[in-house]
């Protein structure tokens, strides 16, 4: 046990390596975990780990759908919603159905039932592999809205599928008016116990005595408690663990009060979630030798060529699938005629952004080894390997092509969004303008008699005048206690009122969500240059 442990930590910090190395050569990192678990595989002596599939995916799934719904704006969510839904669903249970019949026919033994299986494991694609990938390229805010929202919706309608399919093949039976009825039973009572449980950590959150670390903790523990809370009465854990996210997400601002908690909080996930995609393709590395082996009958290179035919499928699939989503609704609706064209371009964009990911792996490596006591689960190690297949064609071919695909198609806004520089600079004039008339109206005789405050005035209003972006009021302090006391106070109290402005400025939809993040970050890192670290 101590030599496998110390021999998973050893790979994860080669993994983190390649990383480092994927970052100065300027390859998205997902790209390198593929390549890296395909790499281990191939080490001499490296002994084979066998874990169980339910841990792999208890352990993964939560943390990974919350920290999608925790990061997906609502307003954009909620703005492109009928793209999203049809990519999230319709396109989901297409390449599911095309995958089941094509894999039925094209593998000799497969049933349809394992059929919808392995398309319900390879349908979703990643949003960690496109974001990391379209990271730093100049594409439309909608491209990048579409593809979050997709892949927060996705994962859970995938895992559904996955779900039945899986019963289907446990049981042997299957019977579409009752899935279908299921379905909606099992993902609306996971969306109710979800936002239930969401309710509850809300509360947790604003009205008891917390720390930033404490904060973060529970953070951590939620997913998994929504999760379980949903499977335990045969419920989508998926559904709840995406519904309980998305609330405690559009909450945050009441929740989280101070920047020491929230930037304590990304750091833990953001380390979290990286941590995850790195040792889940150790796993696999880890793991296909036994897989290979394990194919039975068929070969190696047949099934290379099932990985192959089926990735093919699901790039065909969606590729023909965006564009009459992207255009027959602005036929037959004036409403979504109101929006820009999106023209050839940003469906190409998107349809070539479907890479697949961690979540299809994690599912794939969850599935039971055994039926019951007396027979193993069939074809398990070839679906495993077919959705390695699938990852890595989508991952290293679309992943290193999608830049140059970028480039050639010379992509430019849809949509009539300000430029970043202008919305900051909009958001913090009118957080400006907040922080003077609280001033002028709380705090004016504080203002004449202590000098940091009234520097602070001055500088506030000289930046309303030019239009900057940063205050410098805040290196003039001194040394008098007294002075800085009331000075912490007043600011901390400013830094309040500007958080619940900017909450507003979210629901008004005029600024976009993430321009207004980067304003509370800022606000963030001017309220640690006051507090410090006392919070923690």
């Amino acid at each position: 046990m101590h030599e496998q442990l110390l021999l998973i930590l050893g790979l994860l910090l080669l993994v983190m390596m390649l990383v480092m190395l994927a970052q100065r050569i300027k390859i998205a990192y997902p790209i390198f975990l593929v390549l890296a678990g395909l790499g281990i595989s191939f080490i001499p002596g490296v002994p084979v780990l066998k874990l169980d599939p339910d841990i792999i995916f208890l352990i993964f799934l939560p943390p990974l759908l919350y920290e999608a719904a925790w990061y997906t704006s609502w307003n954009d969510f909620w703005k492109w919603k009928r793209p999203i839904s049809l990519l999230a669903f319709g396109l989901v249970f297409l390449t599911s159905l095309v995958v089941a019949y094509t894999s039925q026919m094209l593998i000799p033994g497969f049933t349809l039932a394992l059929g919808f299986l392995l398309g319900g494991i390879v349908s979703p694609p990643d949003a960690v592999a496109a974001t990391t990938v379209l990271k730093g390229l100049k594409v439309p805010k909608r491209t990048l809205a579409i593809l979050e929202g997709e892949s927060l919706i996705n994962d859970a309608s995938s895992l559904i599928v996955f779900r039945f399919a899986l019963a289907a093949v446990m049981t042997g039976a299957f019977s579409m008016h009752e899935a279908t009825g299921q379905f909606f039973l099992v993902a609306g009572m996971g969306i109710v116990i979800g936002i239930a449980g969401a309710h509850i950590f809300y509360a947790i959150h604003r009205f008891l005595p917390t720390t930033p670390a404490i904060d973060a903790a529970i953070t951590v523990i939620t997913p998994y408690i929504l999760f379980l809370s949903a499977e335990h009465f045969h419920f989508s854990g998926v559904m709840a663990v995406v519904s309980g996210g998305l609330f405690m997400s559009f909450r945050a601002h009441e929740i989280f009060k101070t920047g020491t908690t929230r930037i304590n909080m990304t750091g833990v996930w953001n380390t979290l979630i990286f941590v995850m995609n790195a040792l889940v393709f150790v796993l696999i590395g880890l793991e296909l030798p036994d897989i290979i082996n394990g194919l039975g009958e068929i070969s190696l290179m047949e099934g290379i060529k099932y990985g192959l035919i089926i990735s093919l499928i699901v790039i065909v699939v969606r590729l023909l699938w965006i564009y009459p989503v992207a255009h027959i609704p602005r036929w037959l609706s004036e409403k979504a005629r109101r929006d820009p064209s999106p023209g050839w371009k940003n469906p190409l964009i998107i349809g070539w952004a479907g890479m697949r990911g961690l979540v299809s792996l994690a599912t794939a490596l969850s599935i039971p080894v055994m039926m019951n006591t007396q027979s193993e689960f069939p074809m398990r190690n070839l679906i495993i390997f077919i959705t390695f297949v699938v990852i890595f064609v989508t991952l290293v071919f679309q992943g290193l092509t999608l830049p140059l695909v970028i480039k050639l198609t010379k992509i430019q806004e849809i949509d009539p969004i300000l430029p970043s520089h202008e919305q900051q600079a909009g958001i913090q004039m009118r957080l400006d303008k907040l922080a003077v008339q609280k001033l002028d109206k709380e705090y004016n005789e504080l203002v004449n008699s202590n000098s940091l405050l009234e520097n602070f005035k001055k500088a506030l209003e000289t930046d309303i005048k030019l239009h900057q972006n940063h205050l410098n009021s805040l290196e003039m302090c001194t040394n008098r206690r007294n002075d800085m006391a009331e000075y912490h106070k007043v600011m901390l109290d400013i830094f309040a009122l500007q958080r619940k402005e900017l909450f507003q400025m979210k629901r008004e939809k005029r600024f976009s969500e993430d321009e207004i993040r980067k304003a509370e970050s800022q606000l963030d890192l001017n309220e640690l240059k006051i507090t410090g670290n006392k919070h923690l």
